[in-house]
């Protein structure tokens, strides 16, 4: 791997105009969590369904509300053999902040070149972050469902539970 695709794994990722919808094959991509290390999506899904929750930033009102719910909700996710990922454009860092001081027990993904979320087409170019959505990837690749929302409205996560 030449030392530009190892300081950014994603540069190949092909962006697009519209969301990513059921059936199509979810892009792989590597980003780094709150502790630095990195996270694959092709590693996590050897161990089942992964719900990507895209979110616009860390210490906002609706994505603190979001993430905190989707905590509480922890042991249903993995009851149901899920692994649940919040990804947003903030630095690890910040992650490392905002789940610390909220306790959080899930993974935050730091997408900070963008590239991520312009692969599945949640970008959104007026803040420069990503839109509000979730993607439900299965096991296979393939992704199961979707649902982008208004920057104001938080998932709701019975519809996404039912879905796994």
């Amino acid at each position: 791997m030449s030392s530009a695709a190892a300081s950014n794994p994603n540069a190949s990722l092909t962006p697009r105009d519209t969301f990513i919808q059921p059936g199509e094959t979810a892009p792989d991509f590597i980003l780094k969590d709150q502790t630095k290390a990195d996270w694959r999506l092709s590693e996590a899904l050897k161990k089942g369904d992964v719900v990507l929750c895209f979110y616009p930033l860390d210490f906002s009102p609706v994505c603190t509300t979001e993430m905190k719910c989707a905590n509480d909700e922890f042991a249903r996710w993995t009851s149901k053999g899920a692994t649940v990922v919040g990804i947003s454009c903030d630095s690890f860092f910040v992650h490392e902040a905002w789940a610390a001081s909220l306790g959080l027990k899930q993974t935050l993904l730091a997408d900070m070149h963008r590239q991520v979320c312009k692969a599945y087409g949640i970008y959104w170019p007026d803040l420069n972050v990503s839109g509000r959505g979730t993607v439900i990837v299965g096991s296979n690749g393939k992704v199961k469902w979707t649902q982008r929302r208004e920057i104001k409205d938080a998932m709701k996560f019975d519809d996404v539970l039912a879905m796994l």
